[in-house]
């Protein structure tokens, strides 16, 4: 199953929790109906002789269709609280069970290890560095990615987890958590998690009802009898809470525990380390606290978890999680069911497991051009390879250390990407200064100038995963720092009246990861299920791709004849060379990216097919498919060098 096909099964898996929300309504409803009727019988029959009492009729229409209204509206309106308390993604998640979020550039070994796994496998997904978290409270071993999409998402592991598991078995878990990211369970969860609360909500009313009798007195037999009634109401609205309850773990063990079995084969088709997701899993059988999150919301959150999060004897058939001997077997047959007993891993220093590898790419930097398989490229989309997390890692152990440090804190961030856009023609990057001399803070300036020798000098494969790792830290700044910096960007890029391939990446990733942090987005979702309506928009970009990569007419032509075979469908006419601007490519990415994951696969599939079609791919051209495919939201890998047009990528 690739990448496309688990977003739509991911769209499917909705369909089962509807079913599985309006089944469990039904149920409530009734249960609530009932209670409602014992309350009106109790309270009435002391006021009524033997033979109204004995005329008593459970079935009231009226009192049902009131008792339904009432009932949706505490569950919708429940269900409304949590998905607003949610709204911010991730770090919503992450917050409410008491992380702790981990600055670019902390000083504490342990942190640092965490952030140098998360960074690789970021970048060798093709998906933005996720803010991550640290649960400082919990010592046992766990972790979370949660968030709506992948702009939005974090990674969490709790203390226990960074400070017993060593560098392979935290790339295991944290290749297990890039699964749900990649996969779109996050969303999933996150709308679970909202749509369970509300059904829990009737549970909360009743407890409240009953804590409000403890100190109740009744002057009379009519007191008495009201407040009996009431009892009876709180008593049974509590027990249908546990009923909810009951209903929520089998919505989330039905939805979650097939996922976990996928997560962890994706996991080690990541690392190609079966042995480091394992060895976490065997630890967590080992550790004394298992994988136990104490937290209060950790009931609300257990089906985000890497482990089952709950007490061991609240595990089970309803747990969110497979056995833990289960999921260790599918990985290492060999076991024999015997946990180790687990030692506290020593503090790695700050290069730990990058020693030696910037030279591994040495050989391959003077490459200007590289081959690729672009069916390869359609199905490694969202599917990391281990080269793919090696080469990552390697890209970042080999950035210049002026740069790598300054990308991982917000004042040198900013100049960092200033450095990374300075032209090499004197006039325009005197324009460029002079913008920042004015505009950009002082040191920030100061900083742009210390860095533009070293970023000029950069190697082409090195400048997205610098920024990569820039845009993450650009989260923290504050929305007026984040408004002057989108402004000196503007006109940074547009300082020589020209926009080139790289430039045009690098400001469509910095709106897209940034402007959802600090302004109020739109959130959109799949429009377009068909794509006949598609075809004016899929013409426009393709077009684009093919004059900004070919030497001639001629060559954009075939390029695009090239992608509009891959694609299938008539009515495709290229533009005119005049009209592959920037503005018609925006309009076209934004309403793609809209359409259904299939056709998001077919589309991308055209633009790699255009883009190859001379047999080879430049650096720019490579940033230009990132920079597509994550307006598709589509995470792409990087290219890696020496990559052949006719192997299997």
């Amino acid at each position: 199953m690739d990448f496309f096909q688990f977003q739509e099964d991911a769209r499917r898996r909705s369909g089962l929790l509807v079913g599985c929300y309006l089944a469990a309504m039904a149920l409530i409803i009734t249960a609530v109906y009932a209670a409602f009727t014992l309350v009106l019988y109790f309270a009435l029959s002391g006021e009524q002789d033997h033979a109204s009492t004995v005329r008593w009729t459970w079935w009231n229409p009226e009192l049902f269709l009131g008792v339904t209204g009432i009932t949706l509206l505490i569950v919708l309106a429940g269900t409304a609280y949590k998905i607003v308390q949610l709204s911010r993604g991730g770090a919503a998640v992450a917050t409410m069970l008491g992380g702790r979020e981990v600055r670019p550039d902390t000083n504490d070994p342990n942190e640092r290890k965490l952030r140098h796994v998360v960074e690789e496998m970021a970048i060798a997904s093709g998906t933005p560095v996720p803010e991550i978290y640290v649960l400082d409270q919990e010592p046992g071993i766990n972790a979370f990615a949660a968030g709506f999409k992948t702009g939005d998402a974090v990674v969490a592991v709790t203390r226990g987890a960074i400070t017993h598991l060593d560098r392979g078995e935290l790339q295991g878990v944290i290749g297990h958590e890039f699964s749900h990211i990649l996969n779109g369970d996050m969303r999933l969860n996150l709308r679970l998690t909202g749509v369970l609360h509300g059904i829990l909500v009737i549970g909360l009313i009743g407890v409240f009802i009953l804590r409000s009798l403890v100190f109740a007195r009744g002057r009379s037999r009519k007191d008495a009898r009201v407040i009996m009634a009431a009892a009876v109401a709180g008593a049974t609205l509590a027990a249908i809470g546990f009923i909810g309850v009951f209903f929520g773990r089998i919505i989330k063990s039905a939805i979650s525990r097939q996922r976990e079995h996928l997560a962890d084969s994706s996991a080690i088709q990541f690392t190609r380390n079966p042995d480091g997701l394992a060895g976490a899993l065997k630890k967590i059988g080992g550790a004394s606290y298992g994988s136990r999150v104490d937290h209060a919301h950790a009931e609300e959150a257990s089906h985000f978890f890497f482990a089952n999060g709950l007490s061991s004897r609240m595990a089970g058939l309803l747990s969110t999680h497979p056995p833990l001997a289960e999921r260790i077997r599918k990985i290492d047959p060999s076991f024999d069911g015997v946990f180790p007993e687990v030692q506290v891993e020593s503090a790695p220093s700050y290069v730990e497991g990058v020693s030696g590898l910037a030279g591994e790419i040495a050989q391959e930097k003077q490459r200007a051009k590289l081959a690729v398989a672009p069916a390869a490229m359609v199905y490694g989309v969202g599917t990391p390879r281990p080269e793919h997390v090696e080469y990552a890692r390697e890209l970042i152990a080999s950035l210049p250390e002026s740069l790598s440090a300054a990308a991982r804190e917000p004042f040198g961030a900013r100049a960092v990407l200033y450095a990374l856009l300075l032209n090499d023609e004197s006039g325009a990057r005197d324009k460029q200064m002079d913008r920042l001399a004015r505009h950009a803070d002082p040191a920030v300036f100061e900083e742009t100038r210390r860095l533009a020798d070293a970023a000029a000098s950069l190697e082409a494969e090195h400048r997205l995963p610098l920024a990569d790792l820039a845009i993450a830290s650009l989260k923290e700044l504050s929305p007026a720092q984040f408004r002057d910096f989108r402004d000196n960007i503007r006109h940074l890029i547009h300082a020589d009246e020209a926009v080139d391939l790289f430039e045009y990446t690098l400001s469509r990733m910095i709106l897209r990861h940034l402007k959802p942090k600090f302004e109020k987005v739109e959130k959109r979702t799949v429009k377009w299920h068909g794509i006949r309506p598609l075809l004016p928009d899929i013409a426009a970009l393709l077009s684009c791709l093919a004059c900004w990569g070919a030497d001639s007419r001629e060559d954009a032509e075939a390029a695009f004849e090239t992608a509009a075979g891959q694609l299938k469908e008539d009515g495709l006419d290229m533009a005119a060379p005049d009209q592959c601007g920037l503005d018609p490519l925006d309009r076209a990415l934004d309403r793609l990216r809209l359409a259904a994951p299939p056709i998001k696969k077919r589309v991308l599939a055209a633009c790699i097919a255009c883009v190859a079609a001379d047999g080879t791919v430049t650096h720019e051209e490579a940033e230009l498919l990132r920079a597509v495919a994550d307006s598709l939201e589509c995470p792409v890998p990087p290219l890696l060098p020496g990559e052949s047009l006719n192997g299997a990528g």
